[in-house]
C-alpha cells in the first residue's frame, strides 16, 4: 500500500508517541474526516493501515458499489486497487474512434472481468473497423452484451468474427452502422443465447426487393425482445421475427413499408407477445386486428398511426382482456375516440395505466373507464379539446385508484383544480402543463388542500416530460474514456506505487489521491458498525 513505515517499527513508535496523538487528534483527518473516533482508536489507525488486511475480494465488493468517478479515483491509490478495481469492473464504455486500436491490448489486459461494452463513436470522426472489433472479440470472449454507436467503418466480416468468439452475446443494440445483413445473420447464426435485439439505422441493408431476409438462425428460439428503428426496409426482418417462437416484447419504430400483411403473419406464429409499440407506422385496422390473436398482450401503444380507428381498437380490446398499459396517441386525427375506449373499458378490467395524446374523450367514455377499471392508477390526457372542468369533475369523482394524474394543453381551469380538492382519494401526484386555464393561485390552493399531494404546474417556460409512467433508472456502473485517458490510470497507478518517503505522501495529497482510501475506509466502518448493532 506504499507505507513507509515498517510493521516492527509501530509498537515503539506508538508507545514513544502515544502523548503527541492524544494532544493532536487531527491525525486521523487524512483517513476518515466524516467520523469521529475515540482516543485509542486514533492512535490505532494512524499507525496501521488495516485495509491492506483486507482480501482482494472484499475490496472488489467495495469498488462495485461505488460511482463511475470514485472507482477512478481508487484506482489511483496504488498498484493494488488498480488491479483490483479493473479486474471488478463489468462495464467499460469506451470512445470508439479509430485511434483506439493500439490501445486495445492494454485496456482489455486490465479490464479483463468486461461482460457490458459500449462502443460510441462521434458521428464526424471515424470509428473503429473490423480489426479492432475481431482484436476486442478475441480479448473478451465472455461478453454478454454489446452496444455500437456510429461505428461506420465496421463491416460483414468484422460483425462475423466478432460473433464466432462472443457466442455468450445476450444483448445486442447497434445504431447507424453500416455494416448489412450478413453481419446481422452471423450473430444469429452463432449466439444462440441472444435475448434482446435493437437496431435502428443501419444502412448496410440493401433496399428494394433484392433485401437479403434476416434470420431467423440459432438465436430465433432465445429472443425475447425485438426493437427496429428507423430503418428503410425493416421488413426484411421478417423471418426473424415470425421464427422468434418465444417473443415477448416487439417494437416497430418509424420503419417504412406497409406492416399489415406482415403482422397478419406474425401473429399467426408468434401468439405470446405481451407488449408490441408501433409508432409513426404504416399500419391499420387490419394490422390491430392480426394483433388482437395475441391474447396475452399486456401493453400496446399506438403512436402517430392514423390508418388505426375505434374499429381496430375494439377488435383488440375485446380480445386482448389482459391489457394493462395502454398509450395512444391520435396525432388530431379524431379517428379513435369513446367507441374504442368504451370497448377498452367493458374488456379490459386489468387497466393501470391509459395515455391519451391528441385524443378527444368525453365524459361518457371517461365514466366508463373508472366505473369498469378499479385497478387504473396512471392516467394522461393531453392535447385533448373535450376535457375540460367537467371531466376533471368526473375523474375526481369516479376514479378511487387513481395514484398519478397528467393534464397537458386542455381547457381545464381552476374549477376542475377544486374537484381534485375533494376527489381521488389515492393520488399523489398531479402535473399540470399548459392549461392555460389553471393558474399559479389556484395550483397553491390545490397544495394547501391536500399537503400530501405533489401538484408540478408547468406554464410552458420549462419542459417536462407528459407521461403518467415513472422513468428508469440511470446506469452509473459504466465508465466512458477515451483511449489514451482510459490507458493514463496505469501509469499513474504505477508511479504512485513505485515512490515510496514523504515525496510519495506529498505527491498523493496534491493530486487528491487518497479521497478514494478515505471513501473505502469510512465506508467500512459504517458497514462494520451496522453488523455489530
Amino acid at each position: 500500500m506504499g507505507q513507509s513505515a515498517s510493521a516492527a517499527a509501530i509498537p515503539s513508535r506508538r508507545e514513544s508517541n502515544r502523548d503527541t496523538h492524544r494532544s493532536k487528534p487531527k491525525s486521523t483527518a487524512a483517513i476518515c474526516p466524516m467520523e469521529a473516533e475515540d482516543e485509542s482508536s486514533e492512535i490505532v489507525n494512524a499507525a496501521y493501515d488495516f485495509i491492506s488486511d483486507l482480501p482482494d475480494e472484499c475490496l472488489a465488493c467495495i469498488f462495485q458499489s461505488l460511482g463511475s468517478r470514485d472507482r477512478k479515483q481508487c484506482s489511483l491509490v496504488c498498484l493494488r486497487w488498480l488491479r483490483i478495481e479493473g479486474q471488478s469492473r463489468h462495464r467499460l464504455s469506451l470512445d470508439a474512434k479509430s485511434d483506439l486500436l493500439p490501445f486495445i491490448p492494454s485496456l482489455f489486459s486490465r479490464f479483463d472481468a468486461v461482460t457490458k461494452l459500449a462502443l460510441k463513436c462521434d458521428r464526424r470522426a471515424v470509428s473503429i473497423g473490423d480489426e479492432a472489433l475481431a482484436l476486442i472479440s478475441l480479448r473478451c470472449r465472455n461478453l454478454t452484451r454489446l452496444k455500437l454507436r456510429a461505428c461506420r467503418e465496421l463491416t460483414d466480416a468484422g460483425m462475423s468474427s466478432f460473433a464466432k468468439n462472443c457466442k455468450a452475446l445476450k444483448k445486442l443494440s447497434c445504431g447507424s452502422c453500416t455494416f448489412g445483413a450478413k453481419g446481422m445473420n452471423a450473430v444469429l447464426d452463432n449466439c444462440s443465447a441472444l435475448e434482446e435485439l435493437s437496431v435502428k439505422r443501419l444502412r448496410g441493408i440493401t433496399d428494394g426487393a433484392a433485401a437479403e431476409p434476416i434470420g431467423p438462425g440459432v438465436a430465433a428460439s432465445s429472443l425475447k425482445t425485438i426493437c427496429l428503428k428507423e430503418l428503410y426496409n425493416g421488413q426484411c426482418f421478417g423471418p426473424l421475427i415470425m421464427g422468434a417462437k418465444n417473443l415477448r416484447t416487439l417494437k416497430l419504430f418509424r420503419c417504412s413499408g406497409d406492416w399489415d400483411k406482415l403482422l397478419q403473419v406474425i401473429a399467426e406464429r408468434v401468439t405470446s407477445m405481451v407488449e408490441i409499440h408501433l409508432e409513426k407506422l404504416q399500419v391499420s385496422d387490419v394490422g390491430l386486428a392480426a394483433i388482437s390473436n395475441c391474447l396475452d398482450l399486456e401493453i400496446l401503444h399506438l403512436v402517430k398511426t392514423p390508418e388505426c380507428t375505434n374499429v381496430g381498437l375494439v377488435s383488440v380490446a375485446q380480445r386482448c382482456k389482459l391489457l394493462r398499459k395502454l398509450h395512444i396517441d391520435g396525432w388530431k386525427a379524431n379517428r379513435v375516440g369513446d367507441e374504442g375506449l368504451v370497448a377498452v373499458a367493458m374488456s379490459c378490467p386489468n387497466l393501470q395505466e391509459l395515455v391519451l395524446i391528441g385524443v378527444n374523450p368525453t365524459r361518457v367514455s371517461l365514466e366508463t373507464l373508472a366505473s369498469n377499471c378499479p385497478n387504473l392508477e396512471r392516467l394522461a390526457l393531453c392535447g385533448s379539446d373535450t376535457v375540460g372542468d367537467v371531466e376533471i369533475s368526473c375523474i375526481a369523482e369516479k376514479c378511487v385508484a387513481l395514484k398519478k394524474l397528467c393534464i397537458k394543453s386542455c381547457p381545464v381551469s381552476d374549477i376542475g383544480l377544486e374537484a381534485l380538492a375533494s376527489g381521488c382519494p389515492n393520488m399523489v401526484k398531479v402535473k399540470l402543463k399548459k392549461c392555460r386555464g389553471v393558474t399559479a393561485e389556484g395550483a397553491d390552493w390545490l397544495r394547501a388542500s391536500r399537503p400530501a399531494l405533489a401538484v408540478n404546474l408547468d406554464t410552458g417556460e420549462t419542459i417536462q416530460d407528459p407521461s403518467a409512467s415513472d422513468g428508469g433508472a440511470n446506469d452509473n456502473n459504466g465508465v466512458e474514456l477515451p483511449a489514451a485517458l482510459a490507458i493514463q490510470p496505469v501509469f499513474l497507478g504505477i508511479a504512485s506505487s513505485s515512490s515510496t518517503g514523504r515525496s510519495t505522501t506529498s505527491f498523493k495529497s496534491r493530486l487528491g489521491l487518497l479521497t478514494g482510501r478515505n471513501f473505502v475506509v469510512c465506508a467500512l466502518r459504517r458497514w462494520s458498525s451496522r453488523n455489530n448493532s
